[in-house]
Parts: C-alpha cells; sequence; structure tokens
C-alpha cells in the first residue's frame, strides 16, 4: 500500500507575510486561507495595523462579503486614494474567485494585475474552501504572479505547545509539557478551538498549576479523542465504558455514520501501528505516515496497538468496512443499533 507523504510546517508565503510584516511592509494582493482561523484572523488583524494608523480605519480599512461583489465594485473602491494614511486595505471575504463567470473573471485578471500601489486586497477564504481550477490557466497566472496566497496550517507541536504555555500563563496559570500534549489530543490541534477550552480550564484550575483532571473536567474532547478512547475501552474489554462513550455521543447528536467513519479511521492507524511493531518500524514512521504534528498520539497509539494483534486489528478494520456499506447502501438501517452490535462484536474477538 502507497501512502502519500503529508507536508508540515509553514508555507514559504506564509514565512513571507511575517517577514513583510516585520518590516512595516506588504503586497498588493493575498488570498488568505486554511483551517487555522485564529491564525488567520491574526494576521489580517496585523496587516491592518501595519497599513492604516490608528484612528484612520474608517476611511482606509473596508471589510466586504464577497458572495454579491462584482469586480467592478471592487476595482472602483481600490481606486479610493487613501486619507491620513499611506496605504489603503479591502478585505473580502469568501469571494470564490474560481466561480466567476468569465467576464468577471477576466475583469479579475485585469484587476489583480494592476491594482493600485497604495491599496492592499486580501481575499479571506472562510466558510468557502479555496479550491483552485487549474483549467482557469490566466487567472491561475495572474493569481501566481501577482497575488500571494497564504494557506493558515495548524501550527507544528512545538509552536503550538509554546503558546498554549503563553495563553496559560496569561490567565496567571501554569501548564506542563505532558498536560498540554494530553489537551491537544482531547481538543484537538487548532488554537481556534483551543482558545476557549483555555479560558475554561484557566477558569476551573484551583490551583497554580493546570491538571489533567483540570482538564477532563471541563474541557470538551473532540470525536477522534472520544472515538479513540472508545477502541481503547474495546481492547481492554471494559465494555460498559465503551457503551457509556458510545452513549454520550449518541446523546450529543452526533450521526452514526460520523462516528463510525471516525472509529474506522482510528481502527485503520492501530493496524498501522500494529504492523510498525511486527515490522520493526518506530514511532517517527507512524508520525511520518499519519502526518501526525506530535508523538503524543503516537505513543497512545503504539502503546494501544501492543495490547492487540495483527489480525485483531485488520478483522476490526473489514467489520468497519462492511458496516459502512451496509449503511450507506441499505434504507431503514438501525445506524444505532448497528453501531452497538459493531462494538459487541469487536469485543467477542480475542485481541
Amino acid at each position: 500500500m502507497a501512502y502519500k507523504k503529508r507536508e508540515s510546517g509553514s508555507s514559504p508565503a506564509f514565512q513571507k507575510l511575517k517577514q513583510d510584516l516585520a518590516e512595516g511592509d506588504a503586497a498588493s494582493a493575498y488570498i488568505f486561507y486554511g483551517e487555522e482561523s485564529y491564525l488567520r484572523a491574526h494576521y489580517l488583524r496585523r496587516l491592518r495595523e501595519v497599513l492604516i494608523p490608528a484612528g484612520a480605519e474608517e476611511f482606509n480599512y473596508h471589510a466586504l462579503e464577497g458572495k454579491d461583489l462584482t469586480v467592478q465594485q471592487l476595482s472602483e473602491m481600490a481606486e479610493a486614494m487613501p486619507m491620513m494614511a499611506q496605504r489603503t486595505m479591502i478585505a473580502v471575504t469568501d469571494m470564490d474567485l474560481f466561480k466567476l463567470g468569465k467576464e468577471q473573471r477576466e475583469q479579475l485578471v485585469e484587476f489583480l494585475s494592476d491594482v493600485p500601489p497604495y491599496c492592499c486586497v486580501v481575499f479571506v477564504y472562510d466558510t468557502v474552501a479555496y479550491k483552485p481550477d487549474r483549467t482557469m490557466k490566466h487567472l491561475c497566472k495572474a493569481i501566481a504572479d501577482h497575488v500571494q496566497a497564504v494557506e493558515f496550517r495548524a501550527a507544528e507541536s512545538g509552536d503550538l505547545l509554546a503558546w498554549i504555555a503563553r495563553r496559560f500563563r496569561a490567565l496567571d496559570k501554569e501548564i506542563d509539557r505532558q498536560t498540554a500534549e494530553y489537551l491537544v489530543f482531547l481538543c484537538g490541534g487548532l488554537m481556534t478551538g483551543l482558545v476557549p477550552e483555555i479560558a475554561k480550564i484557566a477558569a476551573y484550575a484551583k490551583g497554580k498549576a493546570v491538571t489533567q483532571a483540570d482538564v477532563d473536567a471541563v474541557a470538551d474532547p473532540v470525536l477522534s479523542a472520544e472515538v479513540f478512547k472508545l477502541s481503547d475501552a474495546v481492547i481492554g474489554r471494559d465494555f460498559d465504558k465503551a457503551a457509556q462513550i458510545l452513549g454520550d455521543l449518541l446523546k450529543m447528536q452526533t450521526e452514526p455514520i460520523l462516528i463510525l467513519a471516525t472509529l474506522g479511521g482510528q481502527l485503520r492507524r492501530l493496524y498501522t501501528a500494529r504492523l510498525a511493531i511486527d515490522g520493526g518500524k518506530d514511532r517517527a514512521w507512524l508520525m511520518e505516515l499519519w502526518g501526525m504534528k506530535s508523538d503524543y498520539q503516537a505513543k497512545l497509539l503504539l502503546g494501544a496497538a501492543r495490547r492487540t494483534t495483527t489480525a485483531w486489528c485488520a478483522d476490526a478494520v473489514k467489520m468497519c468496512q462492511v458496516l459502512d456499506k451496509r449503511m450507506k447502501s441499505e434504507k431503514g438501517l438501525d445506524g444505532v443499533g448497528e453501531l452497538k452490535l459493531l462494538l459487541v462484536r469487536l469485543g467477542a474477538v480475542r485481541t
């Protein structure tokens, strides 16, 4: 089986943006996209602070919704000269450049090639995914030549853990590395989702040092963390706990097909971890295979895999695949009942 190596780290465009801001400069046009909306909002704000003096925002900063915006309207706004500032800035949210009609695309290509030097235009992809259409060669070339497309990816493990520690210190709390890694495992690796969780945990924690118990008490786990605990309970033959976790997920109205898809993904990772153990592969191999940014999850995965057999993992993956096919093809199937039955079957096979 061939696996594509996942890219990690920040992109050259992101590094260039940071360098420009540090030098008090900016390009004429940007595209901001990516899953880390916290960073995206942060750098949009930093860009505005660098370009627009405090108090001059009303005349020089414009935030526009892109859904019904025309290129002509955008061009006319960009032509407006700055007042009490050197630059103007226009942030356009969710204007899908590759969904524009042919005439609008042609106007956009012309606009991008001649953005006024005093104007900075930022196309922000928020609820719309940024998906360049390579068949639109003129538009792709205009973007490549005149626009900085900056992807905001989830932070690397070291950067993220340092950021978590800073957030807690700002709230007069301390968190050690192991507890911070557990927080990322439980709540996901996006700053956007971690900000409210950190605030809740800091408010709840009685002592100066945040503990894992504090995290467990108030944090809202992401689905992948709950499903990891679910599979771990099945491996440990703790069927009451497995049933409780499944029941909690269903009470939160999590769709059975989504639970199954997440469980299937977890069992595939578990299978590869078991194969890694059998084949003498190390933790780094597993991290590269699944694009893990921290070895914490890899440690958990390998620990769980050591309590299973290769045969059990293979059977578990196959069971999930069969049920997934049935859920998608059979009308009127009791998804909740089938999930419960799946857990029983997984537990019935010796690990």
